[in-house]
């Protein structure tokens, strides 16, 4: 008999299993990297190793671009009303546009107002996917018509950041006339000699591109945003004809003339802080903005 015994462990857990949170970790599609979720928030939801950006929230898009605390929204009372009184057999678009709300905590899928860029008033509109997929109706289009008539009233620049699904089809017509809206008042702002700049994002699709998306003075895209009128499927089967490697990215969109720059979030408010320096010189006095910002019809 063995005088000494070996040790017995219990292979059963007789602890409590901590639950993890699902969305504690995230995956990124380029590297199949884990990232702590904590991280990417706090890194502008971008992952730190591949570069990979993932979409942003358009609170969060506003904190990046513009000085602290000298963004005032307006706009905001512009709802989307249901002029076709849509509804299928599980949802409405009411029901729908409740529920958008609530998950978000937006009115809509844009955000308008003005504010500061390194010390220079600007107009801008950010687009925010989570809601409805970022799909132009009715108020998204009134909301950027507007940030687009404040930059020709208050003589400020105009930055619009897009991103979309496509136009809001529950509204039919009304959604497809905003394309024609927007442009039109584009075309009053270059009139007035008021630069415009588009930043695309993750993805920039269908009406939106086909309209305010690609007539900026300046067009950037963070990198890897998927860009185009239909997607890859659908023009495949449509022209039978395989598509080119990287078909509708920012960096093939680059190489063939349609975009200025690609430029990584992080450097995206110092970049077009510098472009606004060549297209307008220095920035104006505090008292100037002042009394920009207290001219117009849409003045609060």
């Amino acid at each position: 008999m063995a005088l000494f015994g070996k040790p017995k462990y219990s292979t059963v857990a007789t602890g409590r299993r901590r639950e993890i949170p699902a969305d504690t970790f995230v995956r990124c599609p380029i590297s199949g990297e884990v990232v702590y979720r904590k991280d990417l928030d706090d890194n502008w939801q971008v992952v730190p190793r591949s570069g990979y950006h993932f979409p942003l929230a358009a609170p969060d898009r506003i904190r990046l671009l513009l000085d602290p605390d000298s963004f005032e929204e307006m706009d905001r009372e512009l709802r989307s009303g249901d002029p076709l009184h849509f509804a299928t057999d599980r949802l409405s678009y009411a029901a729908k546009l409740e529920e958008n709300r609530a998950k978000t905590g937006l009115d809509e899928a844009v955000i308008g107002g003005i504010g500061r860029l390194e010390k220079r008033p600007i107009s801008l509109a950010v687009m925010d996917f989570r809601f409805l997929g970022a799909s132009m109706g009715s108020a998204v289009g009134e909301r950027i018509t507007r940030a687009v008539e404040r930059g020709v009233e208050r003589k400020m620049p105009v930055v619009i950041v897009c991103t979309s699904g496509g136009a809001r089809l529950y509204e039919g017509i009304m959604s497809l006339l905003q394309m024609a809206k927007v442009s039109a008042a584009l075309a009053r702002l270059a009139a007035a000699r008021q630069p415009y700049i588009a930043v695309l994002t993750n993805p920039t699709m269908a009406g939106v591109i086909a309209s305010f998306a690609s007539l900026g003075d300046l067009i950037l895209a963070e990198p890897g945003a998927l860009i185009g009128f239909a997607g890859p499927r659908v023009i495949r089967e449509t022209t039978r004809q395989e598509l080119p490697a990287g078909f509708q990215t920012a960096e093939f969109l680059l190489e063939h003339g349609l975009l200025d720059q690609i430029v990584p979030r992080h450097r995206l408010r110092s970049r077009i802080g510098h472009f606004l320096r060549l297209l307008r010189g220095p920035a104006p006095a505090e008292g100037d903005f002042n009394k920009n910002i207290a001219i117009g019809p849409h003045s609060p």
